[in-house]
């Protein structure tokens, strides 16, 4: 099983993120779950959103303590949440960053194997507006495998509708820039 934490803010899309990676997950055959953490907060505040795919069933009914994966759409969030909190050795953190990896190991400590993209920038040039969530799962994608990354098309064509093609374009996009190291 793989379990992914996802943090970001409200109205970034870390919650459409988990539920999009689930569908395609499911679709490709697999079992999958995605859900939120948050309560009566506002757009902007810190949101958690957690995701598990495997082959066999899910019985789990519980937040992600000990991911495999961390993935960060909001860099500010680093500041106020420690995001590598629990995850498993051998995890990667996924990170929403033009920086490069070794400034955000050296600022925040992170010792496991790491992938950055300029989300921002890409969902700015490619959407128009600075939500990072499809950017994000292109990232996702390239650092784990987790699903297919021709299987996102589907998925994202319901989800989306007529601003489909962009939002494939940015996950497309961060897929080829997405930077590993570790």
């Amino acid at each position: 099983m793989i379990e992914v934490r996802f943090h970001g803010r409200g109205g970034q899309g870390a919650v459409t993120s988990a539920e999009l990676v689930a569908l395609t997950a499911i679709e490709e055959g697999k079992y999958a779950q995605a859900f939120p953490s948050f309560g009566p907060e506002r757009r902007g505040a810190p949101v958690t959103a957690f995701l598990r795919v495997d082959k066999e069933p899910i019985r789990l009914r519980e937040k992600v303590y000990e991911p495999d994966v961390v993935v960060v759409l909001d860099p500010t969030v680093m500041n106020i949440t420690k995001v590598d909190a629990g995850l498993k050795p051998g995890g990667v953190i996924v990170v929403n960053s033009g920086r490069p990896v070794a400034d955000l190991r050296k600022e925040y400590g992170f010792t496991h194997k790491m992938a950055a993209v300029d989300a921002l920038k890409i969902a700015l040039e490619t959407l128009g507006v600075p939500i990072t969530n499809t950017v994000m799962l292109g990232a996702l994608v390239k650092a784990t495998g987790i699903i297919e990354a021709g299987s996102m098309a589907g998925p994202l064509a319901r989800r989306f509708g007529p601003i489909a093609a962009k939002n494939q374009k940015a996950f497309d996009r961060a897929f080829s820039e997405t930077q590993m190291e570790g």
